[in-house]
């Protein structure tokens, strides 16, 4: 029997009939209202894909092909398609901006296949980290405690090497964000790779990622940072951003190297901290009415101080939303730029636009109100001060131990001590403490040593606390829900030194840090250490953990020393007469 192959007829019918819906839709979309695409030409986003799961949008024929930000755009096959209609109306309610296009079948197709490399989470696009939503959020739920990450991670490793990479990363990312840390170290070692992350102000161990990949992910996160790949052997800084439902999470990395090799810390920059207000800062109630009196005033300077991690920017971007109002003008320069304010003109220096650079083309802009990232070196120190001597209120931050030590760090740069009077308005001082979790804390009466300890810190309080005899404290404990830490959630303590008369004479006539401290104590404002132990007395925090952020005073010591118990001496029965007579022989 002759046979006829017909393949050849059926493919030329096949591309004819592709070639006829094209132009047939080509015809009907401006009919609808509709503008026409060919998706087989345009460049199909991974991030868009990820807002439409991809068993909904095979229901309804529609592809989102493009992202930015709130704006999305989407083709459909039918428009007037119920499944479509529901779809589209669904993504309206998340408050997406949305472009509607008409395509053919083969468009669809060719834009479905996209959602592979969504789900493999890859990373082609430097600056953007292309992660998978519906595979973060599966992973994230499954995540709940530091040991969950282990047990996935040992799961990942049966995979093939370029999804164990992918997916490591995936997972990495997913449970930095389900347990709320802060930063993430990869941190080679002589036969492992240690994982860790800052939960709430502490490094705590993860899990151990395999030596060999560590090449292959740091080459991932060196191009999604925009850094140079073959540099092993020189620091490198670089962010880029990750976008999860809603969310779009900045990571701000940074690579030394090592001598196993280089080692990466990426701070993840949560975009909640630009809303803070002054109430989130949890300031006390006498450093808040003092400095609400300062935000008020038209000029001057505004410092915050303390070490890297102890909330200093959080408490900037609070005053400038207090600030932030029609009529003012308020521009910020940084290094790097870590939020955005609506209303806030946001600037970021680089090699060749340094902070005083920045700052002296700030001052040619008509500005209100300037915040200055932070005060390096005399030239940028004696700018600030020229702004706020001239009707700017600045904000700025200074690594310092104190509040006080602000002005002697001041002074160390090179500043004139004439000049502090008349720019500064107040110096503050933080850190930030982690709050005890409220499900586990554990009770316990305060031991001889801790009575005593809080009753001489409390002694000087310039509102003073009545401290009975019998204080109860609390101390960490730990369980599944604060991820047996025993804490969960971190808060500030605060204090201030206003510059007034007295403050000003002493810092022209012995600017110590104790001649200052002893000056401005009319001004009532307790100390960090006072605020600290306030929060302990209400049950938030615990001594050990006051003690772990804030240095004790020497005459404190005894707080390390184990409590010495003295016990009453037997007294020894007196003996009779009649009692000694019988022993007599």
């Amino acid at each position: 029997m002759v046979q006829f192959d017909d393949s050849f007829s059926n493919k030329r019918v096949a591309h004819l009939r592709v070639r006829e819906e094209e132009r047939s839709v080509q015809a009907t979309a401006p009919q609808l209202g509709f503008p026409y695409i060919d998706l087989t030409a345009e460049t199909i986003e991974p991030d868009a894909m990820s807002v439409v799961k991809e068993s909904e949008a095979k229901t309804a024929l529609l592809a989102a092909f493009k992202l930015k930000q709130k704006n999305i755009e989407v083709a459909v096959k039918n428009p007037n398609l119920p499944a479509a209609q529901k779809l589209i109306q669904k993504l309206i309610d998340q408050k997406y901006n949305l472009t509607v296009h008409m395509c053919s079948t083969a468009s669809l197709k060719h834009a479905w296949k996209r959602y592979a490399d969504v789900k493999d989470t890859t990373a082609e696009i430097k600056g953007v980290f292309t992660i998978g939503t519906e595979e973060t959020l599966d992973l994230m739920a499954q995540i709940k405690e530091r040991d969950d990450i282990k047990k996935i991670l040992k799961v990942i490793n049966t995979k093939n090497n370029s999804r164990r990479i992918s997916d490591t990363l995936s997972l990495i990312f997913a449970g930095s964000i389900a347990l709320k840390a802060s930063d993430i170290h990869i941190e080679p070692e002589e036969n492992s790779v240690r994982l860790r992350y800052r939960l709430d102000g502490v490094l705590h161990d993860i899990a151990d990622l395999d030596s060999y990949m560590h090449a292959r992910i740091m080459s991932r996160l060196k191009l999604l940072s925009g850094m140079t790949l073959n540099v092993k052997a020189e620091a490198q800084d670089g962010r880029f951003t990750f976008t999860l439902e809603e969310r779009e999470v900045e990571v701000r990395s940074s690579i030394i190297p090592g001598a196993a090799g280089e080692s990466i810390v990426m701070r993840l920059l949560d975009p909640s901290v630009a809303s803070y207000s002054m109430d989130k800062i949890e300031l006390n109630e006498h450093i808040e009415k003092v400095l609400r009196e300062q935000l008020k005033r038209p000029n001057g300077l505004i410092i915050t101080t303390g070490p890297t991690g102890s909330g200093k920017t959080t408490a900037l971007y609070a005053f400038l939303r207090e600030v932030n109002e029609e009529g003012k003008k308020i521009i910020t320069i940084e290094n790097p730029v870590e939020y955005k304010l609506d209303g806030v003109m946001h600037t970021q220096t680089d090699a060749s636009y340094t902070f005083a650079q920045g700052l002296r083309a700030i001052l040619r802009q008509d500005p209100d109100v300037i915040m200055v990232g932070e005060i390096r070196d005399r030239e940028v120190a004696e700018t600030a001060i020229h702004a706020a001597q001239t009707g700017h209120l600045v904000f700025s931050t200074l690594h310092t131990n104190n509040a006080v030590a602000g002005f002697t760090r001041l002074i160390d740069l090179g500043v004139s001590t004439q000049v502090l009077g008349t720019s500064i308005n107040m110096i503050i001082g933080q850190r930030l403490v982690r709050l005890l979790c409220k499900e586990c804390k554990q009770a316990y009466p305060a031991s001889l040593n801790e009575l005593k300890a809080i009753k001489m810190i409390m002694s000087d309080h310039p509102f003073p606390i009545e401290i009975t005899e019998e204080v109860t404290l609390y101390k960490s404990k730990g369980c599944a829900l604060c991820g047996n830490t025993g804490f969960k959630g971190r808060s500030g303590v605060f204090e201030g030194v206003l510059m007034d008369v007295a403050v000003e004479e002493v810092i022209l006539r012995d600017p110590r840090e104790h001649s200052i401290t002893e000056a401005a104590k009319p001004q009532k404002i307790p100390t960090m250490l006072q605020d600290g132990i306030g929060k302990v007395l209400s049950g938030q925090t615990s001594i050990s953990e006051l003690k772990r952020v804030i240095e004790f005073p020497r005459e404190l010591n005894f707080l390390d020393e184990p409590e010495v118990i003295i016990s009453e001496t037997k007294k020894s029965p007196e003996i009779s007469d009649e009692d000694f007579s019988k022993h007599v022989v």
